[in-house]
């Protein structure tokens, strides 16, 4: 075991059109943005924070490694808790957010729905039931 890895700090995910995605999260998250220029736009939660990053600087991060595109499948999920998902869901429809699936009572005890942020990363709502 590695010691020191234990505190998640700072997600960044890559976007296309760097406004859209940042007014995603300002507008229907009401986040607030706490550093953002050209290229970036880093996002704050309770918990953490997320780095909005143009597409066209990601390579630096992940050379050579490249960068995915769009069209691809999703290969990540990221999950908040709620206390009603059904009053979430309405909230998200309303701000115009299409949801992918949801809301659905899973197996392993929660109520979820999932829908993607306009660069195509995938959130989705749980509720503990």
């Amino acid at each position: 075991m590695i010691k020191g890895l234990g505190k998640l700090e700072v997600i960044t995910l890559f976007a296309e059109d760097l406004a859209a995605t940042r007014a995603f999260y300002t507008d229907v998250f009401g986040l607030e943005v706490v550093y953002e220029n050209d290229d970036s736009a880093v996002i704050k939660f309770d918990n953490l924070m997320i780095n909005v990053l143009t597409v066209a600087n990601a390579p630096e991060l992940v050379t050579p490694s490249p960068v995915g595109g769009t069209d691809a499948a999703p290969r990540a999920l990221f999950t908040i808790e709620v206390a009603d998902a059904d009053t979430v869901c309405a909230a998200l429809e309303q701000h115009g957010v299409r949801l992918i699936n949801g809301p659905v009572d899973r197996p392993w005890g929660r109520r979820t729905a999932a829908f993607a942020d306009p660069a195509g990363h995938v959130w989705e709502i749980a509720q503990i039931l």
